[in-house]
């Protein structure tokens, strides 16, 4: 499912035709790539995927920390269990059952949010389909769902503390801010940079079935994303050669951004990846 299919991705250098399949097809060099670069579409859809990705990380991980180290911390059984339960179960829903509690939240008609806004005398505000409003829908959906899972991994780091670092830093006094700035954060530093990591390597993939479940034609110009633009093209539109250029420029630019992430951490003294 992965390497084999490589071989038909040749038709991005190709004008695939169906009936010619892809080893006759007409062979068009770097044409496909060129046409992508220079559409109309490509720095809007650079902007966008590269903005969703990294707002993903900069909200989602810090918040995968601090609920690691507040379930490590959290000395009472039943609270502790209830909530990672709490937050990893969101992991485990579709994104189409999380469009669904979305709508029931923000629907402008009859939605949670908004019910609170009319009681107030507000107007409703159209939140899935206004621009100001769906990059943060976008970000904080994704935060909501996926923190917990992602607080798996920091909270194993956690478990791998020597207990005795903790008892010599009370003994000394220190304070549980001065516990978790001066052990408890070194000790998952290595585990943070190896998310960063594999964070920044998939910059490209800002999460299309998240994307292409609440978007609509309204948002466009703030929602498209690299995947859904070839998802568009290349199915809807059958233009197979397009979308298969612009799907490889995407994994081209994850390579080098894993290469120079991994260069760079090894550099200022972090594991890499290899």
């Amino acid at each position: 499912f992965k390497y084999i299919p490589i071989w038909n991705a040749q038709i991005a250098f190709r004008d695939f035709q169906a009936l010619s399949g892809v080893v006759k097809s007409p062979w068009v060099g770097l044409k496909n790539f060129s046409d992508f670069v220079n559409s109309y579409y490509f720095w809007e859809l650079i902007r966008n995927t590269v903005f969703y990705s990294i707002g993903k990380m900069v909200f989602s991980v810090p918040a995968a920390v601090f609920l690691a180290i507040a379930l490590y911390e959290c000395r009472v059984y039943w609270l502790r269990k209830t909530v990672q339960t709490m937050a990893y179960l969101p992991h485990f829903l579709s994104w189409v059952i999380m469009y669904a509690i979305l709508l029931a939240i923000l629907s402008p008609s009859n939605g949670i949010l908004n019910d609170i806004i009319k009681a107030f005398g507000g107007e409703p505000v159209s939140f899935m389909t206004d621009t100001r409003y769906f990059p943060w829908i976008v970000i904080l959906s994704d935060m909501w769902k996926e923190t917990g899972w992602s607080a798996i991994i920091f909270l194993a780091a956690l478990m791998g503390i020597d207990p005795t670092l903790f008892e010599a830093a009370g003994v000394e006094g220190a304070s549980a801010w001065q516990r978790v700035r001066y052990i408890t954060l070194p000790a998952i530093q290595p585990v943070l940079v190896m998310v960063i990591l594999l964070r920044l390597g998939t910059v490209l993939d800002a999460g299309f079935n998240q994307i292409f479940m609440l978007y609509s034609a309204l948002v466009y110009d703030v929602a498209d994303i690299i995947d859904t633009y070839v998802y568009r093209i290349g199915i809807q539109k059958a233009d197979y050669s397009f979308s298969t250029a612009a799907g490889m420029f995407k994994s081209v630019i994850a390579l080098v951004m894993i290469l120079i992430v991994n260069f760079v951490a090894k550099k200022t003294g972090n594991e890499g990846i290899w």
